[in-house]
């Protein structure tokens, strides 16, 4: 199998990313994987998008850390590749890493994803539904039982009656972004300027103000879901519970900004709330994505680069990168089989 991966950043890798999980898991497989920087992609006058990427060696590695050196060792040098020659297209870059920094490489990834997809590659997670899911508006689209009540503004009077309504409680955040960034609780009897929170995130555009969920204050759960289901080894569940910060306005239950993984407790509420958005999920050909759940709601889904299976395969003592790896495989099997004549988004999802 031939796996490419692209990512933001070549050298902003580390080594507990999950991206580092599952390339290093491919390698010690057997299988052929190749980091794309999210600038080196490129489209010529043949029709085709190739990129200047950089190809693993083939030897197995014990090392996560040591596999990172390799990756960025100026023994590896950058080979141009058709991305035709890949069996598997794996966008792992993180819109929201360059939205500020680097505004015209948000999109790369999607919008040469679609164009390297009418070839026969199977791009993962399917481009057409990641630009669907790229902002947090996807998130209106599943069933009102399973997520927050909301609304979405730019209208300050508009939240500050929201907040009203939901007794002082809400949460505020951009609607687009991602990482815990500008995410603030609104609660009644704190000397928080809600006036300035609003200014502060009508910078970057819309406002979501969001019920405020309080089994929240003890964190989320993330779970990971594969083709649609969670992703599971020996029947045990990937997840993991993230413990955010005590004493911090920001919702920091994002690993970025401070929250500690933790043993997750799945509860049937959790399965049941996965099984409800698996519909979505699957017309939308999102083979990988992260579930983050309050008691049985659903607080986000992390469609680009869900973080933290390293932990849960720690806390599990399960192989969940092995799993994700096999389910690759079956893939290229299928596409051989179909002479790569499929839909992206159903072979995402077989």
């Amino acid at each position: 199998m031939k796996l490419g991966l692209v990512v933001n950043n070549i050298f902003t890798e580390k080594a507990g990313y999950t991206t580092t999980l599952i390339a290093s898991t491919a390698v010690n497989m057997g299988h052929e994987v190749w980091y794309i920087a999210i600038e080196q992609l490129s489209y010529d006058v043949t029709d085709c998008v190739y990129a200047k990427a950089i190809k693993m060696p083939e030897h197995k590695c014990t090392s996560r850390v040591a596999f990172l050196k390799m990756l960025t060792s100026e023994n590896l040098v950058a080979q141009r590749v058709t991305l035709d020659e890949l069996d598997i297209l794996w966008l792992r870059n993180d819109p929201a890493e360059d939205v500020f920094t680097r505004p015209w490489a948000a999109h790369a990834g999607i919008n040469f994803g679609r164009l390297a997809m009418r070839h026969g590659v199977l791009v993962i997670n399917d481009p057409v539904g990641l630009s669907e899911a790229v902002n947090k508006t996807y998130l209106q689209y599943f069933p009102e039982e399973v997520r927050p009540r909301a609304i979405i503004t730019r209208d300050g009077d508009d939240i500050k009656h929201f907040i009203a309504q939901e007794g002082g409680y809400a949460v505020l955040k951009p609607l687009s972004g991602s990482g815990g960034h500008n995410v603030f609780i609104i609660q009644p009897g704190t000397s928080v300027n809600t006036n300035q929170i609003i200014e502060a995130i009508c910078q970057e555009g819309y406002v979501i103000a969001q019920e405020y969920l309080h089994d929240a204050q003890h964190g989320d759960t993330r779970l990971f879901m594969i083709n649609g289901k969670p992703l599971c080894y020996k029947n045990k569940i990937a997840a993991i519970h993230r413990a955010r910060q005590i004493g911090d306005v920001d919702m920091r239950s994002n690993m970025r900004t401070g929250a500690l993984a933790k043993k997750a407790q799945v509860t049937p509420e959790m399965m049941e709330v996965a099984e409800i958005v698996r519909p979505k999920l699957t017309l939308d050909g999102l083979f990988f994505v992260g579930l983050d759940i309050v008691g049985n709601k659903l607080m986000e889904i992390n469609v680009f680069s869900p973080g933290g299976l390293k932990s849960s395969e720690e806390f599990e003592k399960a192989k969940f990168s092995q799993e994700i790896v096999y389910a690759l495989e079956k893939k290229v099997g299928y596409i051989r089989h179909y002479n790569r004549h499929f839909d992206n988004a159903e072979m995402a999802m077989l």
